[in-house]
């Protein structure tokens, strides 16, 4: 560690493991503009081979693999029915050359190849078999891998007794779970609906008709009985399209029940998402009749455009995906408070790129234009600030782990305090570092970064995880007595 570093670091760390693989669909020079494809002179080929060489081939295919894989069969099948329609119609594949040509059009996807880092820690659904003064805790990751494609990933730990930390085991068949849909909220439609391009008539019909509630199908009948003549104005169809966009960002991903947390993955599934889900930024919520779930926000980036998104679960095996509305939701870094305050749902942001504010959600299911918290200040923070994660509750007032950005892309971390009840004050701050890169934690994807996406408090201590340099997560420690000491009161 560094002289200024307030923060102890704790042993364990977790390092990318190219074993951690998924399987993806495959299709060979994806060049359907041609008459004839690679993909379709390649199920030619396989149409050719014989029953038993086929067979063979299935077999040494599943030796090879199957045991990396969960289910790969049913992985090779899926496939398949995904090209089937470069299959001839007048072909009749048996089972065996089904699953083959799904073999040969899937390929290996290590999640986290290139690096793992930005981590939050919560604790975890299941806390039985503990001893006194130990929290087993649920950790995200940010799995990124060819392509910097970023996936959402998760580790265990048992945190305690004393300031001892423990891994848990992270090997064994990764699964993406199973893809459904949900269905829609009509106000987070209405939320998401802007923009001069729009037709107000369209879409104020289309809003009024729709249930609070609606799938996919509903969505189509309410489309159908639109009056004629709105159906031929020249926006109607644009207007239309950026609907079903819109509630195209909705889905649920399920795991198996006995599929342990460490081997689920939460895969993009969305144009929204296509080319990564980031910095998740999980926080256990508590609702108003004391019963607690899970949500986190996460950056849905398309390739140009990053939108947050917001990740609801009871338990840690059924994800529900939703956007989020709003000029505060217009850049990355949100961060939920765990429980309302004062009746109000709040969230950390960074609307502007540089400033950490503090957002309201209206009624309309809008998060509104933030309030001013923090700006950047001090040496290590003039180029950015932003927060580490949810707001963490203590006696003294709400916790809030920051990260700054200063010269040579040098990254912090620190503090801030904000009133309990009134959390657009900060009360007091910490006027230097909470931790910053060591010499050993310098070199990786990403050099001298330590980023966090949220730590808790257990045992009268904050527990942070931590991305070195965008390559691994390492681990720190502060009794909440020392932190709270070592900040300083800000003047109003």
């Amino acid at each position: 560690m560094t002289s200024d570093d307030l923060a102890v670091r704790l042993g364990p760390a977790i390092t990318p493991d190219p074993r951690r693989v998924i399987v993806k669909l495959f299709v060979p020079g994806e060049d359907a503009a041609l008459t004839r494809t690679r993909a379709a002179a390649l199920i030619d080929r396989i149409m050719l081979l014989d029953e038993d060489t086929t067979a063979g081939m299935l077999k040494e295919t599943l030796r090879r693999f199957g045991w990396r894989h969960q289910d790969l069969e049913a992985t090779f099948a899926h496939h398949h029915d995904l090209v089937r329609h470069r299959v001839p119609r007048d072909a009749d594949l048996s089972m065996a050359a089904r699953l083959l040509v799904g073999a040969y059009f899937s390929h290996e996807y290590a999640v986290e190849a290139a690096a793992v880092c930005n981590p939050s820690m919560v604790p975890h659904p299941d806390q039985s078999g503990l001893l006194p003064g130990q929290l087993r805790a649920a950790i995200s990751l940010r799995q990124i891998g060819e392509g910097h494609l970023s996936s959402i990933g998760f580790a265990t730990a048992v945190l305690g007794p004393g300031a001892q930390l423990e891994l848990a085991d992270r090997s064994g068949a990764l699964s993406v779970g199973s893809t459904q849909p949900i269905r829609h909220r009509r106000d987070l439609l209405a939320a998401g609906l802007s923009g001069d391009a729009l037709d107000n008539e369209v879409s104020a019909t289309m809003l009024e008709a729709l249930p609070e509630r609606f799938d996919d199908d509903e969505f189509e009948r309410t489309i159908s009985r639109l009056p004629a003549d709105l159906h031929t104005r020249t926006t109607t169809q644009r207007t239309l399209e950026e609907m079903r966009r819109a509630t195209r960002s909705d889905y649920a991903v399920t795991f198996d029940a006995g599929l342990p947390l460490h081997r689920r993955v939460l895969w993009p599934a969305t144009a929204d998402e296509s080319n990564g889900m980031e910095d998740a930024r999980f926080v256990r919520v508590v609702d108003a009749d004391g019963g607690s779930s899970y949500r986190a926000t996460y950056t849905a980036y398309d390739g140009r455009h990053i939108r947050s998104h917001l990740i609801a679960s009871d338990d840690l095996r059924r994800f529900e995906i939703t956007p989020m509305r709003g000029p505060a939701a217009a850049n990355k870094g949100m961060a939920l408070f765990p429980r309302p305050v004062g009746g109000r749902s709040l969230a950390l942001c960074r609307s502007d790129g540089e400033t950490i504010g503090l957002t309201t959600l209206d009624r309309d299911s809008t998060w509104q234009p933030p309030v001013p918290l923090h700006a950047p200040r001090r040496s290590w923070e003039l180029i950015q600030v932003g927060n580490c994660g949810s707001p963490i509750e203590t006696e003294f007032g709400w916790i809030v782990l920051i990260h700054g950005v200063g010269p040579m892309r040098d990254y912090a971390m620190s503090a801030l305090l904000l009133d309990a009840d009134q959390p657009e004050r900060v009360i007091a701050e910490l006027p230097g570092p909470l931790l910053t890169a060591g010499d050993s934690e310098r070199e990786g994807y990403v050099p001298n970064v330590v980023y966090s996406c949220g730590g808790l408090l257990h045992d009268d201590a904050v527990w942070l995880p931590y991305g070195a340099s965008d390559h691994r997560i390492g681990f720190a420690r502060i009794p909440l007595a020392t932190l709270i000491e070592a900040m300083v009161p800000t003047r109003h």
